[in-house]
């Protein structure tokens, strides 16, 4: 059975290493480049983007996490996740970093402020029924490189991605005990 890590510096963690764990899933909890080495799969939390860039420096996770995702580590990002794995970033400080991999334009707080947090059900592509969405300060895609394939929409614009073995949404599956995103994920890594 494949260990899925979870980046566990900041944002919700615990949401994603509980769904995980509820699907049966050997969880990982990464802090360090050691922990990282022991996952078959990433999953990034939401939470706030520029803390976690700079949490990863400082714990000298980030570089690991870039050169796994090169190398084709199944990555999955919810919220400030998805701006983590993209390649360009609207609305970002200046000296924003990402992991990068995902050939896609994301605008931070592009749904607003945490007042203007919302939930939704949208249709998605691979799953037969809608899915309970939750944005919280969310990111949308602007743009996507020919290689994306965009899953799901809300607002006019695309708010769940899959690029090979990266997948990302601007909304917050964990939250939620419905698993299905999860499992696509789970997908993405067995396949």
């Amino acid at each position: 059975m494949p260990a899925i890590g979870v980046f566990a510096l900041q944002g919700d963690f615990r949401e994603h290493l509980a769904a995980l764990a509820g699907l049966g899933v050997e969880a990982v909890p990464v802090r360090r480049p050691e922990e990282l080495d022991r996952c078959d799969g990433l999953i990034i939390p939401g939470g706030e983007s520029t803390t976690m860039w700079k949490l990863a420096r400082a714990f000298d996770v980030l570089e690991p996490m870039r050169e796994r995702v090169k190398g084709g580590m199944p990555t999955f990002g919810t919220c400030a996740g998805m701006i983590m794995l993209a390649d360009r970033v609207l609305d970002g400080t200046l000296d924003q970093e990402t992991i990068g991999g995902l050939d896609v334009t994301v605008r931070r707080n592009a749904f607003g402020r945490q007042v203007d947090s919302y939930e939704d059900h949208l249709d998605m592509v691979g799953l037969d029924e809608p899915v309970h969405a939750v944005f919280i300060r969310a990111p949308w895609v602007e743009e996507t490189g020919s290689e994306v394939e965009v899953l799901a929409t809300a607002s006019g614009h695309p708010v769940a991605v899959r690029q090979g073995h990266l997948l990302a949404t601007s909304f917050h599956p964990e939250v939620d005990t419905d698993g299905r995103i999860h499992r696509l994920f789970l997908d993405l890594v067995a396949g």
